[in-house]
């Protein structure tokens, strides 16, 4: 997966935050954590440089927010530094973030590295967190079929992918 494809996955995870948290001023996970909107902002429009001395920043006051160190190996990662983006979505996990998009973003670091192993496991998880995410399904067959074992993938019986449907409305 490039790197447009996982700013892709990222915005639009961000996007949901962002609209489901209209009232505050910072992104915040349902375990509490939050980031600066500042910091995210930059993350956001893609100016990496920025967002990578934002976090830091963050990260320097309060080295326990994992949202931060996750929001910060996604910068990395974008800045083509995949050894520290992969130690920042360690260190977030770590800390207790359990996200689907943290794990299927680990993954796909590690399957840029050519770690297929440790990026199976990582999107194993993701698939367990967010079964509804095609994506997730999708990169670990990817994965898989690299390794020549696709036939050991799990049926992808969680995964039902569901229509929505449009009412008209009368009047």
């Amino acid at each position: 997966m490039s790197r447009v494809d996982k700013r892709l996955i990222f915005a639009f995870a961000a996007l949901l935050m962002t609209f489901s948290s209209m009232t505050s001023s910072a992104a915040v996970t349902s375990d509490g954590s939050t980031c600066d909107i500042a910091a995210d902002v930059a993350l956001k429009v893609g100016d990496y440089a920025t967002a990578i001395k934002l976090h830091q920043k963050i990260l320097s006051s309060d080295g326990t927010n994992a949202l931060a160190h996750y929001h910060l190996g996604f910068a990395y990662g974008m800045a083509g530094l995949t050894a520290e983006e992969i130690g920042e979505y360690r260190t977030a996990i770590a800390l207790g973030l359990k996200q689907w998009d943290l794990f299927l973003n680990l993954g796909l670091a590690y399957a840029d590295r050519e770690d297929l192993e440790n990026a199976a496991a990582a999107l194993q998880t993701a698939v367990s967190l967010g079964p509804e995410h095609a994506e997730t399904h999708f990169n670990l067959a990817v994965v898989y079929e690299r390794e020549n074992r696709l036939s050991e993938g799990e049926p992808q019986k969680n995964f039902e992918p569901r229509l929505a449907t449009v009412q008209a409305r009368s009047e």
